[in-house]
């Protein structure tokens, strides 16, 4: 919960208020041969010196100790203002006791008491231990308060340093996919027209696809698999009986919401990297199933596992930091060797 400006003043009021009648309502229960119109306007009189006291003192401390930086300044300031709010305390709780004794005047038993507890220095660390009480409850529910502030703060933060990081890295995704695909029908252009225009419909279908889910975060297994499944069928044109395609898809996992276009670059690095490199061709399987709370996802491909010095490796920096921001921890990817080919493991958190 955020507390507002507004919040805070009404929660220091209610807190001011109760706590100081609390504390001289013990009056009540401990007379001490007091009468009772006594112990009547001593419970008001204190409560309301209380609170004028510490209200002072709370604005002195506003304005002049900065919580967020408390420093030797700040530690000089509030010493000087607790002996100055306890004395002040002190006087005016000296002063009620006089107008009392003027104005209505007091029981010998009452007379007595006051007597042997009212010489200065008993009254003033009286005071003091009342006004480093509340020092205390003021400043470990302002530090909360300040703390409670600066998470919000933090998350509100992250959320949005999240969602720049994520906007950042799906415009990566675009150029990567073209530039990889471009090269492809550039290749071709020379010897296959026909197929070079089935690969540019084939580019544009998937391209309208990939702006369009741009704008969101999470998409459907279901949506990702079809983009997949174009990628291949874009890819078939030019390695034809070289790739071959297998899906072993869970039905119960297509629902569940994954990033867009996470599953297709494991894919398409299945295929540039592995596939492409090798003369009898190979195979990429797609693998999707629940392990307890997990979905996993398997890209495996034919071949070894061996990136080009000067690749960039955009497409698994994208996955594994897109991963990260969208579920923190929970999610991880891996690129491995396994005999003689090379799989590829995301496992995401089903919540």
């Amino acid at each position: 919960m955020k507390f507002t400006k507004t919040k805070k003043e009404i929660l220091f009021w209610i807190l001011q208020f109760g706590g100081w009648m609390f504390i001289n309502s013990f009056i009540f229960i401990v007379h001490l041969g007091f009468s009772e119109l006594y112990i009547l306007s001593s419970f008001f009189a204190n409560s309301i010196i209380g609170i004028i006291s510490t209200s002072l003192f709370r604005t002195y401390l506003n304005n002049n100790i900065d919580i967020e930086y408390f420093g030797k300044s700040s530690i000089r300031n509030l010493v000087i203002s607790f002996f100055a709010s306890s004395i002040f305390y002190y006087f005016l709780v000296y002063s009620s006791e006089e107008f009392y004794e003027i104005i209505i005047g007091r029981t010998e038993d009452e007379n007595q008491f006051i007597k042997e507890n009212i010489n200065f220095l008993y009254g003033v660390f009286n005071a003091m231990i009342t006004i480093f009480g509340w020092t205390i409850i003021y400043f470990t529910i302002k530090f909360i308060l300040n703390e409670n502030k600066n998470r919000l703060d933090n998350i509100a933060l992250n959320t949005t340093l999240k969602e720049a990081q994520l906007n950042a890295l799906k415009g990566q995704i675009n150029p990567h996919f073209m530039f990889n695909s471009l090269n492809n029908i550039r290749g071709l252009m020379l010897e296959d027209v026909d197929k070079s225009r089935e690969m540019i419909t084939k580019l544009s279908d998937m391209l309208q696809y990939a702006l369009s889910k741009n704008k969101v975060d999470l998409i459907s297994l279901r949506e990702e698999i079809e983009m997949v499944d174009n990628y291949i069928a874009l890819a078939k044109i030019q390695m034809e009986d070289r790739l071959v395609y297998d899906k072993k898809i869970a039905n119960d996992t297509l629902s569940i919401s994954i990033p867009p276009m996470i599953i297709q670059l494991l894919v398409e690095n299945a295929a540039k990297h592995g596939i492409s490199n090798l003369k009898s061709g190979g195979t990429i399987v797609l693998e999707t199933f629940f392990n307890n709370d997990e979905l996993q996802v398997i890209v495996t491909n034919t071949g070894k596992l061996s990136i080009s010095e000067n690749s960039t490796k955009l497409g698994l920096k994208n996955i594994k930091q897109r991963l990260r921001l969208v579920y923190g921890p929970k999610a991880s990817f891996s690129l491995e060797e396994v005999s003689e080919e090379v799989v590829a493991t995301i496992k995401i958190p089903i919540t």
